[in-house]
């Protein structure tokens, strides 16, 4: 197939729009230009039933915040944040972490936006005076 052709076959398939991972990526960028010690949990996969077994069997835990920011800063042993876009909801599970990992010390928050991410963001990094 010529390259035309093929250009022409993708883009004139209906778009798949990935809101949450649009947010995801926007705050990991800010997140690696603020030099944060951070990392994403994958947990939304979709997979077989034997393969989401083995996940489980390996570790994997429902309702893991997407973001786990380790830097400790005001108080806190670290930052976990849940995204998510409209009209998403948060789950049981997701709470559930929240309030387990509040509990332990973390600063903990869902943000809707990318500009509710990047005020906390700043917010956990700046330097208190």
């Amino acid at each position: 197939m010529l390259f035309k052709e093929q250009e022409k076959k993708t883009t004139t398939r209906k778009a798949r729009r990935f809101p949450e991972d649009d947010l995801q990526i926007a705050v990991a960028f800010y997140l690696n230009y603020k030099n944060a010690t951070w990392f994403h949990v994958p947990n939304e996969r979709k997979t077989t039933n034997q393969a989401g077994y083995r996940l489980k069997q390996k570790g994997v835990k429902a309702g893991v915040p997407d973001v786990m920011v380790l830097d400790k800063r005001k108080g806190f042993s670290g930052l976990a944040i849940e995204l998510k876009v409209k009209p998403n909801k948060v789950s049981t599970e997701q709470t559930a972490w929240l309030e387990k990992l509040n509990a332990i010390g973390y600063k903990t928050a869902i943000c809707w936006t990318f500009d509710e991410a990047m005020v906390l963001i700043d917010w956990y990094y700046k330097k208190d005076a």
